[in-house]
C-alpha cells in the first residue's frame, strides 16, 4: 500500500511506502532570507515532515540538496552540520541547479525509513 500526504494537483509532499519514506523537494517559506536562512527553513521542514510520518532525521536514508548558486555551499554546509545527528550523517549529493522560482537558493529531496 502507498500512503500520500499534502496531496495537490501536481504532487504530494510525502509518499511512504514498504517502510520508505519519500519527500518531494522541500523550499523554504521566506524566499527573502539568506542561504543560512532558507537553508533552516527546508531543514526544518524536512523534520516536520519526517515527525508526521513517525520518523526523525536519524533515520534519513539519502539527501539531494539543489543549490541556485555554488557560492552557498559553505553556509549551507554550516547550516546542515549544525543540524544533522552525529553518527546519523545519510549519504547525500550537492549539485547546482536550476530552481523553479530566482528567489529560492536550496531545495532538499530526502528519502528516510519509517
Amino acid at each position: 500500500m502507498i500512503q500520500r500526504l499534502d496531496v495537490g494537483p501536481r504532487m504530494s509532499e510525502v509518499a511512504v511506502h514498504n517502510g520508505t519514506i519519500y519527500l518531494a523537494g522541500q523550499i523554504a517559506d521566506d524566499a527573502d532570507a539568506d542561504i543560512r536562512g532558507q537553508t533552516r527553513q527546508v531543514l526544518a521542514a524536512i523534520d516536520a515532515l519526517l515527525e508526521r510520518t513517525g520518523s526523525d532525521k536519524t533515520r534519513i536514508l539519502r539527501a539531494e540538496v539543489f543549490l541556485a548558486d555554488m557560492a552557498d555551499f559553505a553556509a549551507m554546509n554550516a547550516e546542515w552540520e549544525a543540524w544533522v545527528v552525529p553518527g546519523h550523517t545519510p549519504p547525500r549529493a550537492t549539485v547546482q541547479a536550476a530552481l523553479a522560482r530566482p528567489e529560492w537558493k536550496i531545495e532538499i529531496v530526502v528519502t528516510a525509513a519509517v
